[in-house]
C-alpha cells in the first residue's frame, strides 16, 4: 500500500482504505496492521468489558469496542474499548478526543509496547482523562487505572485492581474481574 502523498498517511485515510485488514491503526503517520489472530481470552475480556461499562453507564456515556480516536492529523489509534460522551451517530467510524472519556487497552503479545507505552503518552496528550490497560496474569484480567494530570499532560497511576475493579471515574463501577472471562470460571 502506498500513501495518497508524499508526507504519508493522515488519520482521515482510514476511511478510504478498504483494501486494509480490519483493525488498521495510525500512529505517527504509520499503518500498524494487526496480523496476529486474536486471542479467544483477549476477545471475550474486550466483549465483556464492553457490555459491562455500557450496563454501567449513566446516560451522556456511550461503551464502544474497537472504534478508533483521531488524535490528531497523523494518529488515530484503535483502543480495544472506550467511553464517549459524544451521543451514539450509526456511521461513526471514529471519535474525536475530547468526546472521549475513557479508553481500554488490553495488552496482547503483539500489542504490548504500543499499550504500554507509545499509546498512552498519545492518548495523554490529546487529553482523554482516563485510561485503563489490561494485563493477562495467568489468565486473569489485572486492570491498571489512570487519571490525566492537566497540568503536566500524563497519566498517574490510580490502582492496580486484582479480583474487583472499583473506581468511581469516569463514572462508578464494581466488578468481579473473573466475569470478564467466562471461561476461567470453574464449574461445582
Amino acid at each position: 500500500m502506498i500513501p495518497p502523498r508524499p508526507s504519508g498517511w493522515e488519520a482521515d485515510d482510514l476511511d478510504h482504505l478498504p483494501q486494509a485488514p480490519r483493525h488498521t491503526e495510525l500512529i505517527d503517520g504509520a499503518l500498524i496492521f494487526m496480523m496476529s489472530p486474536q486471542r479467544s481470552w483477549h476477545s471475550r475480556l474486550v466483549e465483556n468489558l464492553t457490555f459491562v461499562l455500557r450496563q454501567a453507564a449513566p446516560e451522556g456515556f456511550e461503551a464502544e469496542r474497537e472504534m478508533t480516536v483521531r488524535l490528531d492529523r497523523k494518529s488515530r489509534p484503535e483502543p480495544d474499548v472506550l467511553v464517549a460522551t459524544a451521543p451514539f451517530e450509526p456511521e461513526r467510524t471514529w471519535y474525536a478526543p475530547e468526546d472521549v472519556a475513557l479508553v481500554v487497552e488490553v495488552v496482547s503479545e503483539e500489542s504490548a509496547h504500543r499499550d504500554r507505552s507509545l499509546k498512552p503518552f498519545k492518548y495523554a496528550q490529546a487529553r482523554i482523562p482516563h485510561f485503563w490497560r489490561v494485563e493477562d496474569e495467568s489468565g486473569a484480567p489485572v486492570v491498571h487505572t489512570y487519571e490525566l494530570d492537566a497540568m503536566t499532560c500524563s497519566y498517574v497511576p490510580t490502582g492496580i485492581h486484582r479480583g474487583r475493579l472499583v473506581t468511581a471515574v469516569p463514572f462508578p463501577l464494581d466488578v468481579a474481574l473473573a466475569s470478564l472471562v467466562p471461561g476461567r470460571h470453574q464449574r461445582s
